[in-house]
């Protein structure tokens, strides 16, 4: 008979690579990892780890076995999420990410609403960006994820996950409050007049350094002169403050603050669309489904900026 928690922990070697990633996953020691899937190579009747290098790959007979695992732990997972359901009680441990400023806006209330009307439900929360907190989700290390998707880049959902749209996020241009182009237009900036400023955007890997790359030339004309690099908004916002940069940052940041001028963008809608990521399996689980419905009514709240983007993304 096939142990259900040592196919677990082949599935997970499978997906994290090493022994030591797992163990630090699930909190066991490397050598308890080790022992247990010794034990499962035993039940097996066959080999399912070989050496490469400093350490292990799946045997073809392991591939085969972590397929079924995908199934037998799905099922699993199903089931305890409607036992949960059956017995009604929002309880248990939710484990949430967010980026910045969506653990601000969304999160963080959500989870003070809870800690009132759920207080046997533990929320933690823990800061990451989407690229590695929806693959976290898929694996099972979180159960709720609060992730963006940029103009134009569209996010790749791991399989087992359900997401769904909470609101979109116009980007705006922020100046410093003193800036020439600031005080000709008071309510919408043409980016091509920006075209010898310096700016700031996020890192080369960031959605936010493609999405001000993209608007600039194709909207402005022109490749931006990008002199500062972070992908916290506090110090980018603190870097136009200093008439250091411009730069275009989404309205759900917080972008009103003295010493800064905010303006749409004349040529055109940019922005991003934010949204909530869950396990398929955790639909049924009444602490998930508290959670996604607290969080839900707070985005609600974020909506009214957001119907200008749509209409100007979709005329008429």
């Amino acid at each position: 008979m096939l142990d259900l928690r040592r196919l677990r922990l082949l599935r997970e070697l499978h997906a994290r690579g090493t022994i030591a990633a797992v163990a630090d996953a699930l909190r066991y020691t490397p050598s308890a990892v080790s022992q247990q899937l010794a034990v499962l190579e035993r039940e097996a009747g066959q080999p399912l780890l070989e050496r490469a290098g400093r350490g292990v790959r799946l045997t073809d007979a392991a591939l085969v076995l972590v397929g079924h695992a995908e199934a037998l732990l799905e099922r699993a997972a199903v089931a305890e999420a409607e036992l949960a359901a059956g017995a009604g009680r929002v309880a248990g441990r939710a484990r949430i990410a967010s980026f910045q400023s969506m653990a601000l806006q969304l999160a963080m209330p959500a989870m003070g609403q809870l800690a009132r009307e759920a207080p046997e439900l533990r929320c933690e929360l823990v800061e990451a960006e989407p690229e590695q907190s929806l693959p976290a989700l898929a694996l099972g290390d979180l159960d709720l994820v609060l992730a963006d998707e940029w103009q134009h880049q569209p996010r790749a959902r791991p399989a087992g996950v359900d997401r769904e749209d909470l609101c979109e996020d116009p980007v705006a241009v922020v100046l410093p409050a003193g800036h020439p182009a600031a005080r000709r237009h008071p309510e919408a900036v043409p980016l091509a007049e920006l075209a010898g400023d310096a700016w700031v955007t996020g890192h080369p890997e960031a959605g936010w350094d493609d999405v001000t790359r993209r608007a600039c030339r194709e909207l402005g004309g022109f490749d931006p002169d990008i002199r500062h690099r972070t992908n916290d908004s506090v110090i980018s916002l603190a870097l136009v403050q200093h008439g250091q940069a411009v730069g275009l940052l989404p309205r759900l940041v917080g972008l009103e603050r003295e010493g800064i001028a905010v303006r749409a963008i004349a040529e055109g809608a940019v922005g991003r669309t934010i949204f909530l990521a869950t396990r398929s399996t955790d639909a049924r689980r009444p602490s998930i489904r508290a959670l996604r419905a607290a969080i839900r009514e707070r985005a609600a709240l974020l909506q009214d900026p957001v119907q200008s983007v749509r209409a100007a993304r979709n005329p008429g």
